[in-house]
């Protein structure tokens, strides 16, 4: 049995014992009792503040078979990575498939880049030496490219949605590749000319008039691995369906942040003006970004159990780092409240911590005030008992409570 809080004591005691300190308060704190602890027990399940961002650092060449190296390295909030996975995941025929290719969340790492390889091929052969360095496990279900740079792990296809979404914030015309009957897939990368780093020939295939070079996005070995035009043997002969990103992400909530440097942290508040609302009644949340970061996008996320999340909108930071919104809603019930930023070059975005949030019925709120009320009332009550008493009730716990 876990150690019981002293938080609790008393009103265990009331609860169990008409013993203490007489029958008669025992009984007629019983019900007070039993609402404030319930209402304690409730806030003991609230979700505490949020783990740190996921971090990973990726090197890089300055140009395939260079020797110049360089680390890149990338953040993920947890309120991004959470978002993500709440998302519908199901596929109804391979032309869903671009859904999954999310160039606004992944556009941080596109710029960082592109300031290193200004040319088309250059950049694309950047990108896949990042999804080199996640690991390939085969059979993994179909995740959006921020789950999968937080796991660091995914099959062909999830490789080949980082590197398309990469490929696509970075102003390249890109598609998926599919091959059927291998079981396999990767990216084709249209390109203004020949790629002249390709070792082992050039594959492309045509599309709508358009060449796509092949870009193989497994292989593990980022240093000398595949590069663009470049094709493994089992797809020299194979036949790929193409799959053009229209149905893509357009406004993700939220973005990695990217940087060469390990960026700085920034602490993201968040406040809620009340607690318990009316139904209908509107709260209003509201934060800031410390240090000051100005004109900044932060999400807003709500969510019924603590678990999965939902967008509720974005708001933007003003001159002094500050957000504010104000949410209604027709539907009772607790809610929990959390905020997000992305970060910029300077520094890794942060999440807020989590805050409950009542709706109740209009004939509810008598019902809550009483509960605080009672809450007073007791206090005032436990203080009336004395420092005899307590020693009493102390006493009590010792004999009749275990612990471990």
């Amino acid at each position: 049995m876990k150690r019981i809080s002293n938080l609790f004591l008393p009103f265990i005691i009331l609860l169990c014992d008409d013993h203490v300190n007489g029958g008669l308060m025992a009984r007629r704190g019983r019900l007070i009792a039993a609402s404030v602890a319930s209402v304690f027990l409730a806030l003991s399940f609230l979700p505490g503040c949020f783990a740190d961002n996921y971090e990973y650092t990726y090197g890089l060449l300055d140009s395939p078979g260079g020797s110049s190296q360089y680390q890149l390295t990338v953040s993920v909030t947890p309120s991004l990575y959470d978002y993500y996975r709440s998302k519908d995941h199901e596929v109804y025929g391979y032309l869903q498939l671009a859904r999954f290719v999310t160039a606004g969340a992944l556009s941080p790492i596109a710029e960082d880049l592109r300031v290193l390889y200004q040319e088309d091929e250059a950049f694309a052969n950047g990108v896949l030496m990042v999804v080199h360095q996640i690991l390939y496990e085969a059979g993994v279900s179909q995740k959006y490219p921020v789950e999968t740079i937080v796991e660091n792990r995914g099959d062909c296809d999830l490789l080949s949605f980082i590197a398309a979404s990469i490929m696509r914030a970075g102003g390249l015309d890109v598609v998926l590749l599919y091959y059927e009957k291998e079981g396999h897939m990767n990216v084709g990368v249209h390109l203004s000319q020949t790629p002249k780093d390709a070792r082992f020939g050039v594959y492309y295939y045509t599309y709508k008039g358009t060449r796509y070079y092949m870009a193989e996005c497994t292989g593990g070995d980022w240093e000398s691995g595949w590069r663009v035009g470049e094709c493994p043997d089992m797809l020299k002969q194979a036949s790929a369906l193409i799959i053009p990103l229209d149905d893509r992400e357009e406004s993700p909530p939220g973005q990695v942040s990217s940087s060469f440097d390990i960026p700085s942290s920034s602490p993201l508040s968040l406040a809620l003006s009340r607690t318990v609302v009316t139904v209908g009644s509107s709260v209003t949340i509201s934060g800031s970004i410390s240090p000051v970061n100005s004109s900044e996008n932060v999400a807003i996320y709500v969510s019924p159990d603590g678990n999965g999340w939902n967008l509720l909108g974005t708001v933007i930071t003003d001159s002094e780092g500050r957000y504010l919104c104000t949410w209604a809603t027709q539907i009772a019930g607790t809610y929990y409240v959390k905020a997000s930023w992305s970060g910029n070059a300077e520094y890794a975005g942060a999440d807020s911590d989590v805050r409950a949030l009542t709706f109740v019925q209009l004939d509810q709120t008598l019902f809550v005030t009483l509960i605080l009320v009672s809450m007073l009332t007791l206090t005032g009550i436990l203080v009336a008992v004395g420092k005899r008493t307590a020693t009493h009730i102390l006493e009590e716990i010792r004999i009749n409570i275990p612990f471990e």
